[in-house]
């Protein structure tokens, strides 16, 4: 069995050097994993059974469904289960928590970015709607609805938050929580001790970078 680590597109546009981070982590941790950067969407030329570490939901579900042979674990997951990372302390500050559409199936993610939460001294305040029953950000309806009513599905869902700062765990969800008016915390961010940054938050303009890149 092979691993590799694929930070995903939208990271490498959001924060590469975190991407570089999480990189060296799992080679102290896991020994030699190679970085894998072909979009998901496109035929990842990899061996049988590789598995995938991944930060991008829409990576985890993509490699998944898409390509014979291949299996992902979430980043999350090994982090959950590492002695060794070191864990920030928040003390206790409260926060919810948006579960990403694409591993809206998957309870092992939900678990293990529970558990980082909780390793990292946040309270978490969750959603009517969180897990298996959370409802889109609203990003996924791009392309499928117009603009203005995509950001009006994306106020929607932020406004089923019951606190200001909002956990997520996919790039396109820090601009989700921030057209809704919410104040997003990236756990990649929360994890190594940097503020999440709002970027390119448009949807025409998120996704033509997302496109474009």
């Amino acid at each position: 069995m092979k691993q590799v680590y694929a930070p995903g597109c939208a990271l490498m546009i959001y924060k590469p050097h975190l991407a570089k981070k999480v990189l060296k982590f799992l080679n102290e941790e896991l020994g030699d994993i190679p970085e894998h950067l072909i979009c998901c969407n496109h035929e990842p030329n990899l061996e049988s059974d590789t598995v995938v570490i991944n930060t991008c939901p829409g990576c985890d579900r993509r490699y998944r469904e898409l390509y014979d042979g291949i299996s992902t674990v979430s980043l999350w997951e090994v982090l959950a289960w590492s002695k060794n990372f070191p864990f920030p302390d928040y003390k206790g500050m409260e926060m919810a928590i948006h579960d990403a559409c694409p591993t809206r199936t998957e309870t092992r993610v939900h678990s293990a970015i529970r558990a980082l939460l909780e390793k990292m001294n946040i309270k978490v305040v969750e959603p009517k709607n969180s897990g298996t029953k959370a409802t889109c950000c609203g990003d996924s309806f791009y392309g499928a609805l117009p603009v203005e009513q995509v950001k009006d599905q994306m106020k929607k869902r932020a406004n089923e938050m019951p606190c200001e700062n909002v956990v997520v765990y996919c790039v396109s969800c820090i601009k989700s929580m921030h057209i809704g008016g919410k104040r997003p915390r990236y756990i990649v961010d929360l994890l190594f001790g940097e503020e999440t940054e709002i970027g390119t938050y448009e949807p025409d303009e998120w996704h033509d970078e997302l496109k474009n890149s």
